[in-house]
């Protein structure tokens, strides 16, 4: 497989961490250089770590993968939307508020996993192709972590101008964002 091909690929996989990225930018408050630079670790890893795993596993898990990926990714972000649009319209007190929109480990972990679904089915084409591994991790797990740090940056700038609501838009997004998955998953887009 070409160089330009991998770069494709890899500007592919990167676009749903991308999406999260600006989500979870306009609504962290107060989100450091730090947390924003572990959303480019996080994506980053995750996206060059998974087509590690399917590469080794190579064909056998081929079917199974792409059969429950869809199914998993789905689960995973409509249940995070759907916990950000809860949180935003249920938490009236200041109290409630002043923990709605913190950085989370597990949160980002869950998203990480759920975006890198896809990462893992590509690793296992290489593997079919043939192809050596070791150039399209590096080009995917940098271009994840490019594009995550960025779209954390304009995130946090855009919800500077949006308000405290804007978390709803951000779980809306989630949501779209994980049925477009399984609806490609499915065959249907």
């Amino acid at each position: 497989m070409d160089l330009l091909t991998i770069a494709i690929i890899s500007i592919a996989l990167a676009m749903d961490a991308f999406s999260i990225s600006i989500t979870k930018g306009f609504t962290i408050k107060n989100i450091t250089t730090m947390e924003t630079l572990w959303f480019g670790i996080f994506f980053g890893g995750f996206q060059a770590f998974m087509p590690i795993l399917g590469w080794i596993s190579g064909t056998q898990l081929e079917h199974f993968v792409s059969s429950i990926a869809p199914w998993i990714a789905f689960i995973l972000l409509v249940g995070i939307g759907l916990k950000m649009i809860y949180e935003s319209l249920t938490e009236k007190d200041q109290k409630d508020s002043d923990r709605k929109g913190r950085f989370s480990f597990k949160e980002l972990t869950l998203l990480a996993i759920a975006t890198s679904i896809d990462a893992f089915a590509v690793g296992v084409t290489f593997a079919i192709l043939k192809t050596p591994i070791i150039i399209p991790i590096i080009l995917i797990g940098l271009t994840s972590f490019i594009f995550s740090e960025i779209g954390v940056i304009i995130g946090k700038k855009i919800g500077h101008f949006f308000g405290d609501k804007f978390e709803i838009v951000g779980g809306i997004v989630l949501v779209l964002l994980g049925l477009k998955i399984l609806l490609d998953g499915l065959g249907v887009m």
